[in-house]
């Protein structure tokens, strides 16, 4: 089990005292982006469902004690991780990835597995911390300094990554915490 796991499983009692609300607006936005109805959404790397209880989404998440959080608070909860998610093919209308994405081992993969569990015309939202910023380069260093195994991404960069497996990007807020959207096609990947 990778560090950051156990770290959130040993953090989780504590996680939702020290991190913000979840910006709803940014993700609103991305649902709207959508080619289909939004019904079944899916927060990856959701952790206590801080931002899954404001939109109805299942939290995916690989840390058991984060898991446990989200059930307290009535969520519906699926421990997993992003690189083998356990839905079929075109099942899921919107990923959310909030604050999580820089975690995620084998990040590409991780892209690829939204892909194929996104339905065409569904909507992947990712908001993350663009490590070409100041306070981008600041994070970077205090996540090392912790121990945790993070990969930041800038803008282009993520914007990139979500291109390259498939989807249409859509930004939607630049800035040290950005949010970027992809969109499956209707026609398919």
């Amino acid at each position: 089990m990778r560090w950051d796991v156990r770290a959130f499983d040993l953090f989780a009692p504590l996680y939702d005292l020290f991190m913000p609300p979840a910006d709803e607006a940014e993700i609103r936005k991305g649902f709207f982006l959508a080619d289909r109805d939004v019904e079944r959404i899916v927060e990856i790397g959701g952790g206590s469902g801080r931002v899954a209880r404001t939109v109805d989404a299942t939290v995916v998440d690989p840390a058991a004690g984060m898991l446990r959080r989200a059930r307290r608070r009535g969520l519906e909860t699926v421990r997993a991780s992003a690189t083998d998610l356990p839905h079929p093919d075109g099942s899921i209308d919107a990923v959310l990835v909030v604050d999580a994405f820089h975690h995620f081992p084998e990040q590409r993969r991780c892209l690829e597995e939204i892909a194929r569990v996104l339905a065409p015309g569904g909507v992947l939202i990712v908001r993350e911390f663009d490590r070409g910023t100041r306070l981008g380069r600041a994070l970077v260093a205090a996540e090392r300094l912790v121990w945790f195994d993070s990969t930041f991404y800038t803008a282009e960069e993520l914007e990139d990554a979500i291109e390259a497996v498939g989807l249409d990007v859509r930004p939607i807020d630049y800035g040290f915490e950005m949010t970027i959207a992809g969109l499956k096609p209707s026609t398919g990947v």
